[in-house]
């Protein structure tokens, strides 16, 4: 197992520009409102909804962190590299009845509300298929997220021709799902596959034989941390 974390600097995603510029207009006319109305009585309500509204607004900014990524390593051949920040929630064998339809190696990692919220391409390939698919909203970590929530399925071939399926998968709190995969696009490590807002889920499924790093419990740094190995 190898965890490789070196990270150049951080910048904020663009999926977060509309949140971050109307949710502080919001919260500056909520807070100006105050001020008008109870100030000059009692400035505690206007200071505490100032240290609130500063505290909510400083989880959300960190929520869209999107640190810029290089992995470090030049031979890609066969690596499959976390496609997420998070925890490792799932490594078992599995049906997959979706595309596959057969026995395959499963990886999930599980992001908080405190996780970049980025997903990376966990190898490099061929995009074969691109699908998203509505469904429900349970919490992302239970194991009938992975086939009942809202959900965008990837397929990439990698250049040795086998396939990896990526599954962005949706939680109770987290509503939309980017994915900016298309088909018949070539992709790389170090690219961005999508993002998904506040909390949620991403399952990569590997062929059997495969060789994995990763056990569950273990946090993951998308991009860098190396998962599994493909069987040549």
């Amino acid at each position: 197992m190898r965890k490789l974390t070196r990270i150049k600097r951080i910048r904020l995603h663009h999926e977060g520009t509309h949140t971050l510029t109307y949710g502080f207009v919001a919260l500056a006319a909520l807070n100006a409102l105050v001020f008008l109305l109870t100030y000059k009585h009692t400035p505690v309500p206007f200071y505490a909804l100032l240290a609130v509204s500063i505290a909510v607004y400083a989880i959300v900014v960190n929520f869209f962190r999107c640190p810029i990524r290089r992995f470090p390593e030049k031979d890609t051949e066969n690596l499959v590299v976390a496609a997420a920040d998070g925890k490792v929630v799932v490594v078992e064998e599995v049906e997959e009845n979706e595309y596959f339809h057969d026995r395959r190696l499963m990886v999930s990692i599980f992001m908080s509300l405190w996780n970049v919220h980025a997903n990376w391409y966990p190898c490099d390939g061929f995009i074969k298929k691109v699908e998203h698919q509505n469904g429900n909203f349970h919490k992302a970590w239970l194991p009938k997220a992975s086939v009942e929530n809202e959900r965008s399925l990837v397929v990439i071939e990698t250049p040795e021709g086998q396939e990896v399926l990526v599954r962005q998968i949706a939680g109770a709190v987290a509503r939309r799902i980017v994915t900016y995969a298309r088909p018949e696009e070539e992709c790389y490590i170090d690219e961005h596959l999508g993002f998904i807002k506040f909390g949620s889920r991403v399952d990569v499924y590997l062929p059997l034989g495969t060789e994995v790093f990763v056990k569950v419990g273990q946090t993951t740094v998308g991009n860098q941390t190396v998962v599994a190995k493909l069987n040549p």
